[in-house]
């Protein structure tokens, strides 16, 4: 196997030079530089990536770490990171849930992660988090130097979509939760907070953000004296699933109940009636968090906390005049 050292002696170069010269670093002469580049192609010489990336401690990989791959919610959001890892010359290893994840990270295995994972313990990240290793999370919020919360705007999202219900005359609005994380709890809060500012008493029902557990409340709803004339469900799932049972029992929507749903899947425009959510672009929130963590590995670019703004989508389940919005 060729060696440095060969191309140096082919070259009648110090091996410094060679490497000054393969690596375009250093000061050389441009005839030395030539010398030794002309001597690496003629024996055919490849400088070992992986020797090279372990003298500097550097993987040149991204990690992704993620709850699941299925679903348009999720492939948006990788789809974003690939498309930006790919203007680079990083790598990328996704990881879904698993038990080599604690490894991967603890072992450093890649340079810097992005985490979407609420599996993965929040005390994990904060111990790991450094200046060699940056981390970004989608799912949770946390503060440190070398960790990056980029999270998306829930507060501006739930607001407006109750702010379009109550607009519409809506005065008993019922809420749909989802399960226990940071984004559920943040629009629950949100919108319980937002109610209260205009009097109004919601009656909130817990639900895990599956399309089932939207049609299992949805039923014991309508088969109950208790109707609103609002639901807003913190998922589009869920939201898709409280309007199946909605046709099934013959409930109309918005003309008996206006449902409103959060994420802006890809099924939402297409199910009829078209679900009205609040929607962001997942696409590049995948492609900031890759942005951002590669900037700060290149050129230590700070890591400052920022919320991507969501908007509201209106469509048939909640209004009747329905003005065609582009996905977002």
């Amino acid at each position: 196997m060729t060696t440095i050292k060969d191309v140096a002696k082919r070259a009648k170069a110090s091996i410094t030079a060679v490497s000054y010269a393969l690596n375009g670093t250093g000061t050389i002469s441009a005839a030395t530089r030539k010398r030794v580049l002309e001597a690496a192609e003629e024996l055919n010489y490849h400088p070992n990536a992986f020797a090279r990336n372990l003298k500097k401690q550097r993987t040149r990989t991204i990690g992704v770490f993620i709850t699941r791959f299925g679903g348009s919610f999720y492939e948006e959001i990788l789809e974003g990171i690939h498309e930006a890892v790919l203007k680079t010359d990083y790598e990328l290893l996704v990881c879904p849930e698993s038990r080599n994840v604690r490894k991967i990270l603890t072992q450093r295995q890649v340079d810097g992660a992005i985490i979407f994972d609420t599996k993965i313990r929040s005390d994990v990240l904060l111990k790991l988090a450094s200046n060699r290793f940056p981390i970004v999370v989608l799912d949770r919020y946390l503060e440190a130097e070398y960790l990056l919360p980029l999270l998306l705007d829930n507060e501006q999202g739930v607001q407006e979509a109750f702010q379009h219900l109550y607009a519409q005359g809506a005065r008993k609005i019922f809420y749909i939760s989802g399960a226990d994380s940071f984004d559920n709890t943040e629009r629950t809060a949100a919108f319980i907070a937002e109610a209260e500012r205009h009097s109004v008493v919601v009656k909130t029902f817990d639900g895990n953000f599956t399309e089932q557990s939207g049609y299992d409340i949805a039923r014991a709803i309508i088969a109950g004296r208790d109707k609103p004339e609002a639901v807003f469900c913190a998922n589009d799932q869920m939201a898709i699933g409280f309007l199946q049972a909605m046709r099934e029992c013959g409930v109309r929507a918005p003309e008996d109940i206006a449902v409103v749903g959060f994420d802006d899947i890809r099924l939402s425009r297409y199910i009829h009636p078209t679900l009205s959510t609040i929607g962001a672009s997942r696409h590049s929130w995948g492609s900031e968090a890759a942005n951002r963590l590669i900037g700060f590995l290149e050129r230590e670019e700070p890591l400052l906390p920022v919320r991507l703004p969501t908007r509201l989508i209106r469509r048939e389940s909640s209004t009747k005049e329905v003005v065609p919005q582009p996905a977002v």
